[in-house]
C-alpha cells in the first residue's frame, strides 16, 4: 500500500501493518468524536510514526498513486475532520 503523510511525502508500507494502523485509526477517531485535542494529538503522532517505521520512503520525485492520505503531524483535530470519511483514515 502507497501511504502518503501530507507534507512528507510518499511511504510503501506491506499490507501485514493493517492491523496495526487500523487500531490507531480507530483511536484517533475516537479521540476526535470525544473533541480530545490531547488524545488525537498523542495517537495522530503514534499513527504516524507507525507508518514511518513500517513503510520504506519512496523517492522524492516518485509520484505513486496514494490508497491512503495521512495528515501531516501539525494538522489541527478540525483539518482532520475534514479530511475523514465515516471509514477513517485507512480502510478497513
Amino acid at each position: 500500500m502507497i501511504v502518503r503523510i501530507m507534507g512528507e511525502g510518499q511511504v510503501k508500507v506491506d499490507d501485514g501493518h493493517l492491523t496495526t494502523l487500523n487500531k490507531l485509526d480507530n483511536e484517533l477517531l475516537t479521540e476526535m468524536e470525544r473533541g480530545d485535542e490531547s488524545g488525537f494529538r498523542r495517537t495522530l503522532g503514534a499513527l504516524l510514526d507507525a507508518v514511518r517505521r513500517a513503510g520504506t520512503p519512496l523517492p522524492d520525485d516518485s509520484l505513486e498513486p496514494s490508497e491512503l492520505i495521512l495528515p501531516s503531524p501539525d494538522a489541527t483535530l478540525e483539518e482532520v475532520r475534514e479530511m475523514l470519511s465515516d471509514d477513517g483514515l485507512i480502510p478497513g
